[in-house]
């Protein structure tokens, strides 16, 4: 008996597991998808929930997020997140201000399985407001396996008057 209990529960979390994959995994078939799909989980308005079970999707099983910039003293550092601690610092100020990232310029390098990407991006409140808040630049690895797209890395630092993002990272006018 136990273990038709057992055998049970474990087909129902697989399936569930199963299903969740089959309900992403168009999402990562290419890399625009899997960039398009990047920059909309996080972007929503004010009071707007978040898919976080898609994000995480969207990683390795150890993917670091690494947000770059001045600290408190002015200096340049960095942070290293998982995913999840990313969701946790991050995810409930996203829901309740408002955020939406999107990518208005991309350079591609690509070597077997690795993708570097260098991807501008500009923030703003709500998707109807015409002038962004913030801009810069996305430095997103991937790799591609058999069956997908993964994103192993996203380290990335904001535009400021003592750093202006370069031409070469704009779009062309």
């Amino acid at each position: 008996m136990k273990k038709t209990i057992l055998f049970s529960l474990a087909v129902l979390v697989l399936s569930t597991f199963c299903t969740a994959q089959d309900e992403y995994l168009d999402k990562v078939q290419t890399l625009d998808s899997t960039i398009e799909t990047l920059y909309a989980v996080i972007s929503g308005e004010a009071g707007e929930k978040r898919d976080w079970d898609l994000f995480k999707y969207l990683f390795t099983a150890d993917a670091r997020l690494i947000p770059s910039g001045p600290n408190q003293e002015g200096k340049i550092s960095y942070q290293v997140m998982s995913p999840d601690q990313y969701i946790d610092s991050s995810g409930a100020w996203l829901e309740e201000n408002g955020f939406f990232e999107k990518e208005i310029y991309r350079i591609t390098e690509s070597f077997g399985s690795l993708t570097h990407i260098f991807s501008t991006y500009e923030s703003y409140r709500s998707e109807s407001d015409e002038k962004p808040f913030t801009r810069g630049i996305n430095s997103i690895q991937l790799m591609k396996d058999s069956n997908r797209w993964w994103i192993v890395n996203i380290y990335w630092t904001g535009e400021r008057a003592d750093n202006p993002i370069p031409e070469k990272y704009l779009p062309k006018k």
